[in-house]
């Protein structure tokens, strides 16, 4: 999206840490909403040169895309020569295979808004996925913090998965020139290489192997593929459902694949080209992390058996939030709270802004142990878990102060 619409979503997801916090914990949690409600997006996003308008020009013309609305940057950067008809004041055009197609207006949020509104009253065909365009400059994290925190937004839509195109001609460079690079694929859940046919023949294998080593470090719990992967089925990549933490039951395991972020590399990972520091230790006991120096990403999980109390867990957060801050590229988990037994707890964030907190029906299965992913960037390895491990540990001692004084005031 332009800069101006990027700059309309961080307006229409303004507020401050400890209101965004308080709320997520609260026990007042807001009315339970089955997915059905709210309506699944896709984010692509991918640096400039990545494959983007290729990826999206092969999805308008898919006719598993039918009922799906795709948002893009400009019309004049896909081709809708197969155009059928045109709504709305020609902001919507409805293609051949029920497709539609719309450029952002303002900003993002008024677009989604009026989106929806169109549909609601008949005035646009009904979607069942909205497919969102970003800029190859724009990060996908204000992004994903519009639709935790914006009221509106969180209301009628929820964001299923972000995919992200990676140039494999350019990737390292890239990697090592813009930051946002970076965090487009520390936020992905799908990372597509492109560009493979422009590297030499004699060098694509390597070249392959070498990349995907890099971005499983990046964002371990992605899946990896080449773009023509002829295992790709556009409309299961771009119209996912996903996981909908308002849906009491639905299945979190894949949402959140923690074995991603606690299982260390394989030794064909730990290679010199990556990593040359000698004295790097990947085993990190109880709680893990995964790290790429020079980007600055790390990825840390938290697991404790004892459940935490509901000041404890807001105890927690809040100084994770303040702590952390902008550096807090993503947090999500499950997380087993005592004022609750059998039901976990949902959280989720972008950035330094936390959603209010769902809750489950029932453990997926026997494992009920607070697990939460850390993904975070310009905070050393080391520091990040120490920072976590002493707020778990602080979180638990006033959760238990708290009880001791109430105890004696009754």
């Amino acid at each position: 999206m332009r800069s101006a619409g990027l700059r309309g979503v961080l307006t229409a997801a303004g507020g401050t840490d400890e209101m965004v916090t308080n709320a997520a914990i609260r026990g007042e949690t807001q009315p339970e909403r089955r997915s059905g409600a709210r309506t699944p997006v896709t984010i692509i996003t991918g640096f400039l040169g990545s494959g983007k308008t290729t990826l999206l020009n092969r999805a308008l013309r898919a006719p598993e895309m039918k009922d799906t609305i795709v948002i893009i940057n400009e019309f004049g950067e896909v081709s809708l020569d197969h155009a059928l008809a045109a709504a709305s004041d020609d902001a919507v055009v409805v293609l051949e295979n029920g497709c539609l197609c719309c450029t952002v207006r303002s900003d993002l949020v008024g677009t989604l808004n009026a989106l929806y509104h169109d549909r609601e009253q008949g005035r646009i065909p009904r979607f069942d996925n909205v497919v969102i365009e970003t800029s190859g400059l724009a990060e996908p994290g204000p992004v994903l913090q519009a639709f935790l925190s914006e009221p509106t937004l969180d209301g009628l839509y929820r964001v299923a998965s972000v995919v992200a195109l990676v140039d494999a001609v350019n990737a390292h460079a890239t990697f090592e020139q813009h930051d946002e690079a970076v965090r487009q694929v520390a936020l992905a859940d799908h990372i597509l290489i492109t560009k493979l046919d422009l590297v030499a023949a004699e060098a694509q294998a390597a070249r392959e192997v070498a990349l995907h080593t890099l971005l499983q470090r990046l964002s371990p719990a992605a899946r990896i593929r080449r773009i023509d992967d002829p295992s790709i089925a556009i409309g299961d990549l771009l119209n996912s459902r996903g996981f909908d933490p308002a849906d009491p039951a639905a299945d979190p395991r894949a949402w959140l694949n923690e074995k991603a972020y606690t299982q260390p590399p394989s030794a064909d990972d730990h290679d010199h080209d990556h990593c040359d520091d000698p004295t790097h230790d990947h085993s990190h006991g109880h709680h893990h992390g995964l790290h790429l120096r020079r980007n600055g990403i790390e990825s840390f999980c938290l697991i404790r058996s004892e459940p935490l109390t509901r000041g404890a867990l807001q105890f927690l957060l809040d100084g994770i939030s303040q702590n952390l801050g902008p550096g807090l590229l993503r947090v999500k988990g499950l997380v087993n709270v005592a004022d609750e037994p059998g039901r976990p707890a949902v959280i989720q964030g972008a950035q330094h802004l936390l959603h209010t907190m769902t809750w489950l029906d029932k453990w997926p299965d026997s494992d009920q142990r607070t697990r939460v992913v850390f993904i975070t960037q310009g905070v050393a390895q080391d520091a990040l878990k120490d920072m976590i491990e002493l707020l778990d540990r602080m979180a638990a001692r006033t959760s238990k102060a708290r009880q001791r004084a109430d105890a004696i005031h009754k």
